[in-house]
């Protein structure tokens, strides 16, 4: 179960990351793999855990040169909170588009996209994402390109998942209206591991 939150002593050394980098990057790749979910043609989810926050503060301490006790503090508050906490699933959600232009089209016909994308366990009612808790992502003329999702399961959805029950995601905005259902095998595998 890897919901426990980072603390500084589970972290590397800048040094000793700069070793071992080639291959936790290698092992954080191929666990990313089974957590990134395909919506539709321009929607991807990637579900983060304990291990995807540890390789995203090691990345931020080495981009940002800090050692110091107050700096990777401040790095852990800001991502401690996307470990899933084994009663939910968080995920970054992204709209993708090359052409910038189509992107800002779309991401003003989008508003509110972030507040309709659901999961959904076997039988159960569908649990739409909390959204944004960090902070307010759109305003009045577009939505953002990147929200940060819970996604927050009854006990008995959690059981259901963990005893087997297809796992599905989509999204139900009137200009986007997509869904993956049911999740490909590893990744339903890989999310009941955050459950408690």
């Amino acid at each position: 179960m890897s919901s426990t939150k980072l603390k500084r002593e589970d972290l590397y050394s800048l040094e000793k990351y700069a070793e071992i980098r080639p291959e936790f990057r290698q092992r954080v790749m191929a666990h990313k793999k089974n957590r990134r979910v395909q919506v539709g043609p321009n929607a991807t989810f990637h579900f983060e855990d304990r291990l995807t926050m540890h390789y995203q503060v090691q990345e931020m301490l080495r981009a940002e040169r800090i050692y110091e006790a107050a700096g990777i503090q401040e790095e852990l508050d800001a991502y401690n909170p996307l470990i899933p906490d084994g009663s939910n699933w968080k995920a970054t959600f992204m709209m993708e588009y090359e052409d910038a232009d189509e992107r800002a089209r779309e991401l003003a016909r989008l508003i509110g996209i972030e507040d309709k994308v659901w999961m959904q366990v076997g039988d159960h009612d569908k649990v739409y994402a909390i959204a944004d808790e960090d902070l307010e992502r759109e305003n009045a003329e577009k939505t953002s390109s990147v929200h940060f999702l819970r996604f927050e399961l009854t006990p008995a959805m959690a059981a259901d998942a963990k005893g087997g029950a297809a796992i599905a995601l989509g999204i139900d905005h009137p200009n986007y209206n997509h869904a993956t259902a049911p999740l490909p095998d590893n990744v339903r595998a890989s999310l009941v591991e955050d459950l408690a």
